[in-house]
């Protein structure tokens, strides 16, 4: 495969022609998706794919990271990655996405490769993936449907199913193609002798028509489902709440190693796996900071640039989990090339569920894979970040350490004479305070707590006047 590298003038942001009407391949994407489906009459599978890309801003090495990103997408989902191009433009063609010039060299691509499907680096409109499909003669998938048909393959739970279904028919009900007046419903005519009589002749309701009202019934029944299961999840939330037990959530890009860092921390067992979005149904586990201190531990789905609205719409009350947490573990690979831009686009995401006010650690993963150059790139960027390996435990005392340094304490103190009959209340301490002293006496154990305001009320009784 050849490779074309060159570097734009990214100081005045003018684009040379040349650049602007070339297609570039991008070495290194060598790599069968199993189904987009437009409700119940299409399905496609994509299985040896082109990817390609329009290049509209940022350095050569962004755009590459990019389409590297949606190669690892395809492969991901099951295809087998043939090409990657690239080109240069200011923006989007708004007819066929990549401009009409270069859809025949596209084509070509698509002979010599052999390939049965075009996966295009960003969202399509109904009418560009019409008109590059029409043009390229072979199936055509963008970037959101990429996404949404991984999210489709990993839902387990049936919240995460209901949300997955409702991002997928949000996206394809404007993307619905219909074959005219040959899917009619009712027959039509100028006569007694045919049709049903008044009212009735006409060329009725079309397919596509059905099933975009099923389409907009289902929706409608998706989100009543979702709804009542927010409400549940908000409960248990409640719950954990007036407990007094802090939470903190583990958010990040998708395969920085956030499902290993919580199996490495609480050992829950979760599933792990070396492809992107392994992780859709969230896991709390409950655990216990070094001073003892008891606090939950929520792994979330991963995040990734650009990802579909639908999707944040869909899960927003899976991510909204992050934003009542009262600390965000943000986790980074640190050994993947764009570092920095993840943080970005995971933060972007954040903003828009509202937990971006919520204290964050970040925690650089991968730590034992990455060169020490990018380690100490990445030290100056964020000096009060914790380096760590979920994989080898290198750095994960010091990442329980930060932890614990950040969790919020109760804000009570108190001296307590309780009598050994009351081991309830002991252990209660232990679940949603803080245990400083303890002293046994003939009338009891005698202990110095750090409790919420709660639980200080149900002390008072047990109080030792200072």
């Amino acid at each position: 495969m050849r490779t074309e590298l060159f570097e734009p003038d990214v100081t005045t942001g003018e684009l040379e022609l040349e650049e602007r009407h070339s297609l570039r391949r991008v070495a290194g994407l060598s790599t069968e998706l199993t189904d987009i489906t437009e409700v119940e009459y299409r399905q496609l599978r994509l299985e040896r794919v082109v990817l390609v890309g329009v290049w509209t801003e940022g350095s050569v090495s962004d755009a590459e990271n990019s389409l590297a990103e949606l190669a690892a997408l395809a492969e991901t989902a099951g295809s087998e990655v043939l090409e990657g191009l690239i080109q240069r433009r200011g923006r989007p063609d708004s007819a066929t996405f990549i401009g009409r010039g270069k859809v025949d060299e596209l084509r070509d691509v698509v002979i010599a490769t052999g390939a049965d499907t075009v996966i295009c680096d960003g969202e399509l409109s109904p009418s560009q993936l019409r008109n590059l499909e029409k043009q390229v003669k072979v199936k055509v998938v963008d970037r959101t449907a990429l996404i949404l048909d991984i999210f489709a393959q990993h839902a387990k739970s049936k919240e995460g199913k209901a949300q997955v279904e409702l991002a997928q028919l949000q996206y394809l009900l404007p993307r619905l193609r219909g074959w005219g007046d040959s899917l009619s419903r009712q027959g039509g005519g100028a006569g007694g002798g045919s049709g049903g009589g008044v009212g009735t002749r006409g060329p009725g309701e079309t397919k596509i028509e059905t099933d975009r009202r099923r389409i907009n019934q289902r929706i409608t029944k998706l989100r009543r489902e979702i709804k009542a299961m927010r409400t549940a999840r908000q409960t248990k939330r409640s719950k954990r709440s007036n407990s007094g037990v802090p939470g903190v959530a583990i958010a990040g890009y998708t395969n920085a190693g956030k499902s290993s860092l919580l199996n490495r921390l609480t050992s829950a067992g979760v599933l792990v796996e070396d492809a992107l979005f392994a992780t859709l149904d969230p896991t709390t586990r409950r655990t216990a900071a070094e001073d003892g201190r008891v606090f939950t531990l929520s792994d979330t789905v991963g995040f990734v640039r650009h990802l579909p609205h639908q999707i944040v719409e869909a899960f927003r009350s899976t991510l909204e989990e992050v934003a009542y947490a009262d600390l965000v573990l943000h986790v980074v690979d640190g050994a993947h090339p764009d570092p920095e831009g993840q943080v970005a686009a995971v933060r972007e995401v954040l903003s828009e569920v509202g937990a971006d006010r919520i204290p964050e650690l970040l925690v650089i993963n991968k730590v034992d894979a990455a060169d020490e150059e990018t380690i100490l790139r990445l030290k100056r960027a964020w000096p009060d970040a914790v380096f760590a390996s979920a994989r080898s435990g290198q750095g994960i005392p010091e990442v329980h350490a930060a932890i614990a340094q950040r969790l919020p304490r109760p804000a009570v103190d108190l001296r307590i004479l309780l009598p050994y009959d009351r081991g309830d209340l002991v252990a209660r301490i232990h679940r949603q305070g803080q245990v400083l002293d303890t002293r046994h006496t003939d009338e009891g154990s005698e202990l110095r707590v750090r409790v919420g305001e709660h639980l200080a009320a149900d002390l008072e009784q047990f109080v030792v006047p200072r």
